[in-house]
């Protein structure tokens, strides 16, 4: 791990980097993993025995075996983790946006935020190979700005992270209510859906959460298919056909800044899954194989966002809801619902595993108990799991918006995380020699456009959506906090 210092730690040596064969060593180093376990039984307990009843061995043997259990994570893994913790609020998203922006500028937005998001993926891959000890995106804050930068990091992925568990836990009441015909209160069924997300979140290794990460997402992709399908048939049975359908090819006339910056950051929060690249990363047998798993999972992101944002807008047009499972009518979104629960929870818990590994591997940096494999260890973390949770479904309430609570995210955190602090940790810790000789050049310019984006989504996403919030609760837009809410379309007969 990072020193405790104020100092970044220096640049490792590529002969100290990582190699292919690294996983076989975990079992003998780990007593002595960088702090991991102190060889003084500083621990005062280890599963509420004291330290002292233990041997020495037995302490070797429980960080070995934990130290082992949390380096599983293969390249075809980590591609699905990624995948899963970013498509299911994205592609729900994503038609309403292009409601918002035209098809045209919704789609090429799609396609080149996404291409910009797997080029700092690259980045932060590069930084965590260099740096091996950066085991959470706050370590990263310390090689840029020392403790300063690692307790700022640190709040900032915590607060995004939570605001997006949130997100989930709203996204499963709309689910839920739909599938109850809203017969019950909103509140309840959040709180059902945050009662789920905390199950789904015990599991503390990514390993075991990338086996849901493939029933994540065949229920993804099968809740799209349902949505594009059915949407389809209705427009082409419709009294004027596909022809009759009121798309449009570029915004909409009167587009207001804030409402056009709302649409525009709900495509950047798409593309988030580099918030956990390190952590991520952390459990990898081999993290030279990285780039493998951001092809991957970029490219398949890419071609579903398109897919569906378009396929979903044209088939339905300006009466397209958020999320998209809501406008393909009454008995087709039930059944969409039904079969999107999955990616719902499933992606929701992944996000709290990211967070919690840092908080809890935090305060236990020294102890046995970070390892979660004593019952000291399952006490602390699941009574973490449970605290996170509950923060979660209380922002999911506070802010009963769908879109406007994933631009909000999107704007204070994802512009940093997936855009402009890349940019800056390629100047800072990666450049060697001039940033335009011909080697750096191409890295450089990518990294400048980067971190623009970041910089102008920071600012005026941020400005546009609390104008947004505070517009639509002052005209009745919104409903109050921590009160029931109608359906989505609800109005409309759906």
């Amino acid at each position: 791990m990072i020193s405790q210092t104020n100092e970044a730690p220096a640049p490792v040596k590529a002969s100290q980097g990582y190699d292919s064969n690294a996983s076989s060593k975990h079992a003998d180093d780990a007593s002595r993993h960088a702090g991991l376990l102190p060889s003084d039984h500083s621990d005062p307990e280890v599963g509420f025995e004291h330290s002292d009843e233990l041997t020495n061995d037995q302490m070797k043997k429980l960080a070995a075996s934990g130290n082992a259990h949390f380096h599983r994570l293969g390249w075809k893994r980590l591609a699905i983790v990624t995948i899963v913790e970013a498509v299911a609020l994205g592609a729900l998203s994503l038609p309403k946006a292009y409601d918002t922006l035209g098809m045209f500028p919704g789609v090429f937005l799609t396609i080149t935020l996404g291409l910009i998001a797997i080029f700092t993926s690259y980045i932060v891959g590069q930084v965590k190979l260099k740096y091996p000890d950066a085991a959470s995106y706050a370590d990263a804050g310390r090689l840029l700005l020392g403790r300063f930068g690692y307790e700022l990091f640190g709040a900032a992925m915590v607060l995004e992270l939570v605001m997006v568990v949130g997100s989930h836990a709203l996204t499963g009441s709309i689910a839920l209510g739909d599938l109850n015909n809203g017969k019950v209160c909103s509140v309840a069924f959040s709180a059902i859906s945050a009662v789920i997300l905390l199950v789904l979140a015990i599991p503390p290794s990514f390993t075991e959460v990338a086996i849901l990460g493939y029933v994540d997402f065949v229920s993804i992709i099968v809740a799209i298919g349902i949505t594009i399908i059915a949407t389809g048939v209705q427009a082409t049975n419709s009294d004027h056909g596909l022809s009759g359908v009121d798309w449009r090819a570029m915004p909409k006339e009167g587009l207001s800044f804030s409402e056009a910056f709302v649409a525009v950051s709900n495509i950047i929060f798409a593309f988030s899954f580099a918030i956990g690249q390190f952590s991520f990363m952390d459990e990898m047998h081999t993290p030279t194989d990285y780039m493998k798993s951001i092809w991957a999972s970029g490219m398949i992101q890419i071609f579903i966002y398109t897919v569906t944002g378009a396929l979903c807008y044209a088939f339905i047009g300006s009466s397209v809801l958020a999320p998209a499972l809501l406008s393909a009518g009454p008995t087709v979104s039930k059944v969409a619902f039904g079969v999107a629960l999955p990616v719902i929870f499933i992606s929701g818990s992944i996000n709290s595993t990211v967070a919690l590994r840092y908080i809890h591997g935090r305060i236990w940096k020294k102890s046995i108990v970070r390892y979660v494999n004593t019952p000291r260890g399952w006490f602390w973390w699941i009574s973490l799991v449970t605290v996170f949770t509950i923060i979660a479904w209380i922002i999911a309430e506070a802010i009963p918006i769908f879109s406007d609570l994933l631009s909000l995210a999107s704007a204070l955190f994802v512009s940093g995380f997936s855009f402009w602090i890349p940019a800056v940790m390629w100047f800072y810790l990666l450049c060697e020699g001039p940033w335009f000789s011909r080697k750096n050049i191409l890295i450089s310019l990518g990294s400048i456009v980067a971190f623009i984006v970041g910089i102008v989504t920071l600012g005026a996403g941020t400005y546009a959506t609390i104008n947004d919030i505070i517009e639509q609760t002052t005209n009745g837009g919104a409903h109050r906090p921590f009160a029931c809410r109608p359906l989505p379309g609800a109005a409309g007969g759906h």
